[in-house]
């Protein structure tokens, strides 16, 4: 094809010049941009459907669309559900900058353009103990952990909710209200967690707070109120935990993680211990029934409390659903949900389900900090809960994460098959483990980045010991040398479990094909991969034992027409790294 072809509807046209094989994407990707750079696509005009523009040009509507999709990516274009996709506003590059050129392989981007830049209040975070959060960053593609796919808010849903909730609402719930949260929210929470996840919640015992950092903040700062010093926390996990839990005056114990879980005989003279027993973060092993129980009878026999963070209880693909461990003792377990993952992080809704003795000194803490929650956003989610609106997005959203991660897991296995893939029968995130004598992770990272990908660098959660990368294996450098994204550590996790699925299949890979070793009987609690195969053991997240150096990617976070262009970048990086090693 050659030529020109008008953008329908706006009176542009695109100069598009020989286009043949896998040149068309480029080109079209090219055109489009330098339309929008020289000024001929205005910013907020509507582009052609994908059917309509592939009608015109003679091409694949897919091509369309992976153009679309690459150029929404790199902000050149914006799309929304019911408007189409239009140009952004501003301009994501200088007006007379260079036309660009891509090759079949993913396009380097310099490292000098895409690093995240580090700000004051990021530096004030760091000498805090605290993660910072670059919501933004300026390579293309993402596959740091902590988010889900924020293009799949059920917007209609909420939208539908809110009005409901409003219309229904009287003058007075507007006003300082009870700090546990509505009442409306706290009923719904305890109908909807005794189905779900089986616990044992009064609504009098609910109390809504701004996310589950806040709740570490308010949990920490009542018990340390009440006489407690010490909490035990995972060895491997999200470093604000710990963090905000010093500031509130406790002393944080670390205790090791291994195959069934934390290490319930590490306790020794902890007051209180904070898990994440369902899928543990980042490892993605459960809590062993063994320690379960053994958990709960630690916190009888010494008037100890154990904090459950079900963070993303909901979201399993290949093992028997696991109730809450609160329903084992109410009184001795605290139950921390959120609707973080479930929905999203901003809108700061989280629960707490609390034992009686700690109701008062919680709610007086969550008084003295912001005395209530939104109260909008909690009349909007009980309403959402009470339709049934809740349950129907999180099962669509169970099935779409659940398709991501067998593709992630078919695209290692055909690309990378000398990697090992860990955690992934549930949640959000997978744990990727490279041969010994891989690059390192910084390393790792900042190859990413060049390529437009962010990936979580070696702080995330935890300083992981590292075996030396072999330099003369490849052209980056020792351990030492690059930096790149925001943190990772982590190591690989398995246990052999049994599981049949829930709510349907597998799904195919990518390019249609089956997932190797994930079919109608899923991928099994085990959760690890090698060459295609899927293991029923493997090394576990210790910081005693790492094999290899290990990735946490978070597969549920790229908006669904960047997840492609993410894939192939890991795989094109985890390629390079392993190549020749078994």
């Amino acid at each position: 094809m050659d030529g020109q072809a008008n953008l329908r509807g706006t009176g542009v046209d695109l100069h598009l010049g020989p286009l043949t094989g896998t040149r068309v994407r480029a080109g079209l990707e090219n055109a489009l941009r330098d339309a929008v750079r020289d000024g001929r696509l205005a910013a907020g005009t509507r582009l052609p459907s994908s059917r309509t523009l592939a009608a015109d040009l003679g091409i694949a509507r897919n091509t369309v669309a992976d153009a679309y999709g690459q150029l929404i990516a790199e902000g050149w274009l914006t799309a929304r559900q019911g408007s189409g996709t239009r140009v952004a506003p501003g301009r994501p590059g200088p007006p007379d900058g260079p036309r660009t050129r891509r090759s079949e392989r993913p396009a380097t981007v310099r490292p000098a353009t895409q690093a995240n830049v580090t700000t004051p209040s990021e530096q004030t975070l760091t000498r805090a103990g605290l993660m910072s959060f670059p919501q933004e960053t300026r390579l293309p593609y993402d596959l740091r952990p902590g988010s889900p796919d924020l293009s799949s808010f059920p917007r209609s849903a909420w939208l539908a909710a809110t009005r409901q909730a409003l219309r229904r609402a009287p003058n007075d719930v507007f006003g300082y209200g009870d700090p546990r949260g509505r009442p409306e929210l706290r009923e719904e929470i305890a109908t909807y967690l005794a189905r779900a996840r089986g616990v044992r919640a009064d609504p009098e015992l609910v109390l809504i707070c701004s996310g589950f950092l806040q709740a570490v903040g308010l949990l920490g700062r009542a018990l340390r109120s009440g006489g407690a010093r010490r909490m035990a926390v995972e060895a491997l996990g999200f470093p604000d935990t710990p963090a905000i839990l010093r500031q509130a005056g406790l002393t944080t114990v670390e205790i090791p993680v291994d195959a069934d879980g934390a290490r319930i005989d590490a306790l020794g003279t902890a007051d209180a211990v904070l898990l994440t027993p369902s899928h543990q973060y980042p490892t993605g092993v459960s809590l062993s029934p063994e320690r379960r129980t053994a958990v709960v009878t630690w916190a009888r026999r010494t008037g100890g409390t154990v904090i459950e963070d079900d963070y993303d209880g909901e979201f399993r693909y290949d093992r028997q659903a696991v109730g809450a461990l609160q329903g084992l003792d109410p009184s001795a377990v605290v139950y921390a949900g959120t609707a973080s993952k479930s929905l999203a992080p901003g809108l700061r809704l989280g629960w707490l389900v609390l034992p009686e003795r700690l109701l008062e000194p919680v709610t007086l803490q969550k008084r003295m900090a912001d005395h209530l929650s939104p109260v909008i956003e909690q009349l909007a989610l009980a309403e959402l809960i009470a339709s049934g609106g809740y349950d129907r997005h999180v099962r669509r959203m169970r099935q779409h994460y659940r398709r991501r991660r067998d593709r992630l897991v078919a695209a290692l296995a055909e690309h990378a098959p000398a990697v090992r893939v860990h955690g992934i029968a549930a949640g959000l995130h997978a744990v990727i483990e490279l041969p010994p004598g891989s690059p390192s992770v910084p390393a790792l990272t900042a190859r990413a980045a060049t390529l437009g990908l962010a990936l979580a660098g070696p702080t995330f959660y935890g300083d992981l010991p590292e075996p030396e990368a072999d330099p003369a294996s490849s052209g980056w450098g020792t351990r030492d040398e690059g930096a790149g994204g925001a943190g990772v550590g982590g190591g690989g996790g398995t246990a052999a479990g049994a599981g049949g699925t829930e709510e349907g299949s597998a799904g195919a890979g990518s390019a249609g094909a089956v997932v190797p070793g994930v079919g109608d009987a899923g991928v099994g609690d085990a959760g690890a991969m090698e060459a295609g195969r899927v293991l029923t053991s493997g090394a576990v997240a210790d910081r005693r034992r790492v094999a290899g150096p290990t990735l946490v990617i978070g597969f549920g976070g790229p908006p669904e027409h960047a997840f492609s262009g993410a894939l192939e970048r890991l795989c094109s990086v985890l390629a390079e790294a392993t190549a020749g090693r078994a």
